[in-house]
């Protein structure tokens, strides 16, 4: 099997190690695969990464010299008797044992085993498909064996089946599920070790099968296939002409080529499934995508109806919502569906600028208007013009940058700073904010009648916590697209990480859950995220109320939102609701006592 031979130095016996892990790491910390005596080496020099087709060397610090066949390099996938050197250690890979001097034929058997593999993972590269692999898989195990046919049956949906089926001449074997004794396939299943059945029809353990009588079954070999400890499937050959073909040497030799093809065909497995489910993933973004927008929760439909009824008008458009509910999303979505959709499309956060700074931001300057202006430059309002311009967190703009911006709205010129020549721009204005503006204007710290020049339509956007299974959604899209970019196996959710996804609140919508399976995607060490991966405990999830509870919250908000929107007006809320007023007293009477209630 693949191995690091070392080279050994100066009244050092030689040594060498199996190559059985995914990931082998070689430094001079105690805690590492190889462990190397030299002072001038980094805890932790190197590692080899078997991918499931290559073995590939990657250097960890620089300072750990690493060199292969006598170059220095960062990473490098590595071929037979290649030879590593780090520090003053010499290493040679060897990717099949090679026969010594005087081998015997058994051992010629097994490194011709060995270069089986070799083949085996070289047509791996060149598979287009899971089929493909497996029929590979097969022909190299029936020229090993000497069987006459072999299979490969994988557990699927909790139950086994056939997947691949081959014969002597790497042929093809319809309808192979009626050729397997179902006894021996059990036998492997339950003890999850390898059999061998030299004479079928006269072993003790078999000789009365049903299957065994029936098929009159001779020489018979089973392998299972294994991952982490568990059974994902087998190998099956078998030849119903040549009783004793099998010896205990042939079981060894299988078993070997069943462990490391464990590894390719697992491997090949995910990225079918991965394929399928980019494929099953595309076709249902086609029905639930809106441009770059995500989701077919009815009042995201809504918001969807909005903008293509606003976009291809120059109408000024106020998108709120929470932090991370996507309004850049949206105002680009806009843009796209506009005239403007050629022109740029210009963002700005008006947040994150210091406020003595985004005067010059927006606007423009000219040359020595402050210090440091060491050249004239055009703002983000002559950039966008003929296109878009994206205000974002507007709400964040003082009272004095709020008149300027009124003014530039009002009269589509804007002035740099420092100049006194106004300058005319075409462009079209979408702001967004997370604030309630409306109570900023009451508060005195937004100007209403900017308010209403940039909230002609207003888009409000739910919270990600009221979108049903959207969350679902967009996170098996944002799985999908960061395993395909860091190149990692994991390839969906566990039913607890799904009930996880759908009880968490989300306060920082669509933004959190990205920031959260990024992570997830990246660190996971298994194909099905659980919320452990997504930093989701039992805690953090919303509680089950008894349906009455539920029920006198959901009515207590709704009045509350209903009276907000009607100015506290109880005559008109009653009306509104349908109820008689004493219900809306009493209820103001309960909120105002519970808030005077003093804290235990």
């Amino acid at each position: 099997m693949p191995s690091l031979r070392f080279n050994p130095g100066a009244g050092r016996p030689a040594r060498s190690l199996d190559l059985f892990k995914r990931i082998t790491t070689l430094g001079r910390a105690r805690d590492n695969d190889v462990v190397l005596e030299d002072p001038a080496l980094p805890d932790c020099a190197a590692h080899i990464h078997f991918d499931g087709k290559d073995f590939v060397l990657a250097r960890l610090e620089a300072r750990a010299g690493l060199r292969l066949n006598g170059l220095p390099i960062e990473k490098q996938r590595l071929s037979h008797r290649d030879r590593i050197q780090l520090g003053a250690t010499e290493i040679e890979f060897l990717l099949y044992d090679e026969p010594q001097a005087g081998a015997t034929d058994d051992t010629a058997s097994e490194i011709t085993a060995y270069r089986k593999m070799v083949e085996f993972s070289a047509r791996l590269s060149g598979a287009e498909n899971l089929d493909r692999l497996l029929e590979a898989l097969l022909d190299a195990v029936i020229d090993l064996t000497r069987a006459d046919k072999g299979m490969v049956i994988l557990l699927q949906d909790g139950d086994l089946r056939v997947r691949a089926a081959r014969n002597l001449k790497h042929e093809t074997i319809e309808d192979a599920g009626r050729l397997l004794s179902d006894s021996i396939i059990s036998r492997v299943v339950q003890n999850k070790r390898p059999l061998i059945v030299s004479d079928a029809l006269n072993d003790e353990d078999f000789r009365s099968a049903l299957s065994v009588v029936n098929l009159k079954l001779c020489s018979v070999m089973a392998a299972p296939l294994m991952e982490k400890g568990e059974l994902f499937g087998l190998l099956y050959v078998g030849n119903d002409n040549v009783v004793n073909l099998f010896e205990e040497r042939s079981l060894e030799i299988l078993t070997v080529f069943a462990a490391q093809a464990s590894l390719l065909v697992r491997n090949a497995m995910l990225l079918n499934e991965l394929r399928l489910d980019n494929q099953e993933l595309s076709s249902r973004l086609a029905q639930i995508r809106f441009g770059e927008i995500i989701g077919s929760s009815e009042s995201m439909r809504e918001v969807y109806r909005k903008i293509e009824k606003v976009a291809p008008t120059d109408i000024a458009v106020l998108v709120s919502g929470e932090t991370g509910t996507g309004k850049e999303l949206v105002a680009r979505r806009i843009h796209e569906l506009s005239p403007r959709s050629q022109g740029p499309f210009v963002t700005i956060n008006c947040g994150a600028i210091p406020e003595n700074l985004l005067e010059s931001e927006l606007f423009g300057h000219v040359r020595g208007a402050f210090t440091g202006a060491v050249a004239t430059r055009p703002g983000k309002f002559q950039a966008a013009s003929g296109g878009t311009l994206f205000l974002d967190e507007i709400g964040e703009l003082s009272l004095q940058l709020q008149v300027k911006l009124l003014r530039a709205l009002q009269e589509h010129t804007v002035t740099k700073v420092g100049d006194t020549r106004p300058e005319r721009v075409d462009i079209r204005v979408i702001t967004a904010t997370h604030k309630d503006l409306e109570e900023e204007i009451r508060q005195g710290r937004f100007r209403e009648d900017l308010f209403y020049r940039i909230n002609v339509v207003s888009l409000t956007l739910p919270p990600l916590r009221e979108r049903g299974d959207d969350v679902l959604l967009i996170a098996r899209f944002l799985l999908q697209k960061f395993a395909a970019e860091f190149g990692s196996r994991v390839k969906g959710f566990s039913p607890a990480a799904v009930t996880a996804l759908r009880g968490y609140a989300w306060p920082g919508n669509i933004r959190e859950l990205e920031n959260r399976i990024k992570k997830a995607v990246v660190l996971a060490e298994r194909t099905h995220l659980s919320p452990e991966d997504l930093d989701l405990r039992p805690e953090d999830l919303a509680p089950i109320l008894p349906l009455a509870e539920a029920k006198e919250q959901f009515q207590r908000r709704y009045i509350d939102e209903v009276l907000r929107r009607n100015n506290g007006n109880r005559t008109k809320t009653a009306r509104d609701l349908g109820v008689d007023p004493r219900t809306i007293f009493r209820h103001l009477e309960k909120k105002d006592s519970s808030e005077k209630e003093p804290l235990a």
